[in-house]
């Protein structure tokens, strides 16, 4: 399997690492790289990789909205979100999205238990915070949201039957906020109060606790199990692919 990440910047991820290590546990020979792919350039070079013989790519920011247009069919999820992460190349291009998936895994690990009935809030209205939405959604949360525009809090709330951050605030947070981004005073001193604050940025990116105060999750844990449905999602179409050329003619 050859495999990639694309997106801008990548210097810094830790993916390489996970999926060469999911490649070795699974006896599956195959490569994992990070490609710096700049915003506008992603349709070509996800093109160009696919006449490479690529099995599948990893996207991050800022190409998750971009890529959507390379890709014949979404999963629910993508569909939803309206952004991919994850793109399989058969004979048709599959996109995928499993950053829902991953931040709610990570959750659960947290809490001990299922997401289903809390209360969580996540701050961003961007493609990580979508893609967390669609996976709440189905799995029946209480989800809130914070944003600096009024207008993507209410495309939000109407897209995913989400709720404006409550004067109450909810229980369990999750920041898909770049990097370094302020939070205004108020909600900074309700951070404080919640039982679980999670940063979907990770390693040194993550610098959410210095900010608030006191101890979060970072995004490793979520990075780790997005990590791992991206890999299963392409081992299972891979595995599918050479079924179906073995498979006799009738």
């Amino acid at each position: 399997m050859k495999l990639a990440l694309i997106g801008d910047p990548v210097s810094h991820s830790r993916s390489p690492r996970l999926h060469n290590a999911f490649l070795r546990e699974a006896g599956v020979a195959g490569s994992y790289v990070a490609i710096r792919v700049p915003r506008g350039n992603g349709v070509d070079v996800v093109r160009r990789m696919r006449m490479d013989g690529y099995t599948g790519i990893n996207v991050t920011t800022p190409l998750k909205e971009e890529l959507l247009r390379v890709c014949d069919e979404l999963d629910e999820e993508a569909q939803l979100a309206q952004a991919v992460n994850t793109i399989f190349f058969g004979r048709t291009v599959l996109g995928a999205n499993t950053d829902g998936i991953g931040a709610c895994s990570a959750l659960e690990t947290v809490l001990g238990q299922p997401v289903a009935l809390e209360r969580i809030g996540v701050l961003g209205t961007g493609a990580t915070a979508r893609a967390i939405f669609a996976h709440l959604r189905m799995s029946d949360a209480y989800a809130y949201v914070w944003g600096r525009d009024d207008a993507k809090v209410a495309a939000i709330c109407e897209r995913f039957e989400a709720k404006p951050w409550p004067e109450n605030p909810p229980e369990v947070v999750i920041s898909t906020l770049p990097s370094g981004v302020k939070l205004p005073e108020d909600l900074a001193a309700q951070l404080l109060h919640a039982d679980v604050v999670m940063d979907a940025n990770y390693g040194e990116r993550s610098t959410l606790d210095h900010q608030i105060h006191r101890e979060i999750v970072k995004g490793d844990l979520m990075l780790e199990a997005q990590a791992r449905a991206s890999f299963d999602f392409w081992l299972a179409h891979a595995q599918a692919t050479v079924e179906e050329e073995l498979a006799p003619n009738d």
